[in-house]
């Protein structure tokens, strides 16, 4: 698997070219130590926090591992100035981004000695961020759960590699090898994976949240407002129905849609209410059917790699012999 992984696992310092999604009020120090510890790159999610939450979720993790480990920013965030000049003082070894350009944040944490991994979802943000000196980006297709774009991971990737000369790392629909494997072979350096890790046993959401994961179908994800240009894929549940029935009858606006939807990721992360909670989850979740370690899921996954590359070698050879 050389020849997929010397990039990312070189640049980033990792054993295997995985980096868990940065899931806000998910992804905090006790998973993004696991993923770390496991060989993979753990971390911790900014979300809606300011600079001092994030600074002591950097301190416990360092605690907890010696491994690199990054922060994910949503430059969303009202804090996110403040966040970032104290992320260049903390020096996680990088930080994703979301939700818009971090172009004028870029050279102050390259500076500092931070690689720098954009999440875009299209080809044209792809090609300024990689100009302005990204050191990769995560092409994230609308498989993946929570804040989505248009294109597919599978039309998204392949199109991101051939515009960029930076490492290219897949999201959203990968929760197994056989994702990973199709994802490599479309291009992608490296993985960027969110579901499968919400089952994680060092991850500290909600029994009730993680349970509806395992019981997931493929048909259980929905995407809530695509009428207010900002669509989120969650699983779903009562609070989904009431807000697409809204939705489809033009009865709702974009502020009201964010005042009913405050809080309610929070409430099924941290309150399991996954009734009116906003369930947050890719369209993999249909095979996410056990509770593991962080590492366990890692080594899962790229055991299963290779065992596709093998089966794929085999039925090739075969092929050819014939």
């Amino acid at each position: 698997m050389a020849d997929c992984t010397d990039d990312i696992g070189g640049l980033l310092g990792i054993r295997y070219p995985i980096i868990q999604g940065g899931m806000a009020w998910i992804a905090d120090s006790s998973l993004a130590s696991a993923v770390s510890n496991g060989g993979g790159l753990g971390l911790i999610a900014a979300g809606n926090a300011d600079a001092d939450f994030v600074r002591e979720e950097i301190r416990r993790t360092r605690v907890l591992t010696d491994k690199p480990f990054g922060v994910n920013v949503m430059l969303l965030n009202p804090h996110v100035d403040a966040i970032m000049n104290m992320l260049c003082t903390e020096r996680p070894a990088v930080v994703t981004t979301g939700a818009g350009n971090p172009g004028k944040y870029m050279a102050a944490l390259k500076d500092a000695g931070i690689k720098v991994i954009p999440v875009v979802a299209s080809v044209a943000l792809s090609v300024r961020l990689a100009r302005a000196g990204a050191d990769a980006v995560v092409a994230e297709g609308q498989e993946a759960g929570g804040h989505i774009g248009e294109a597919t991971t599978m039309a998204l990737v392949p199109q991101v590699t051939s515009a960029v000369d930076i490492p290219v790392i897949a999201a959203g629909g990968i929760g197994d090898g056989r994702g990973a494997a199709a994802a490599f072979m479309l291009g992608a350096k490296g993985l960027q994976v969110g579901t499968r890790f919400l089952v994680a046993r060092e991850c500290t959401i909600s029994q009730a949240y993680k349970d509806m994961i395992l019981k997931a179908k493929d048909t259980d994800t929905t995407v809530t407002g695509k009428s207010t240009g900002h669509p989120v894929r969650v699983l779903k549940n009562r609070m989904t129905k009431e807000i697409l029935s809204l939705e489809g009858s033009g009865g709702i606006s974009p502020e009201e849609f964010e005042q009913r939807m405050a809080g309610t990721l929070r409430a099924a992360v941290k309150d399991g209410d996954v009734t009116y909670g906003s369930v947050m989850s890719g369209q993999i979740a249909g095979l996410v059917r056990k509770e593991q370690t962080a590492a366990e899921i890692i080594e899962e996954i790229f055991k299963e790699v290779k065992d596709v590359y093998e089966s794929r070698a085999s039925v090739c050879g075969a092929r050819r012999s014939i």
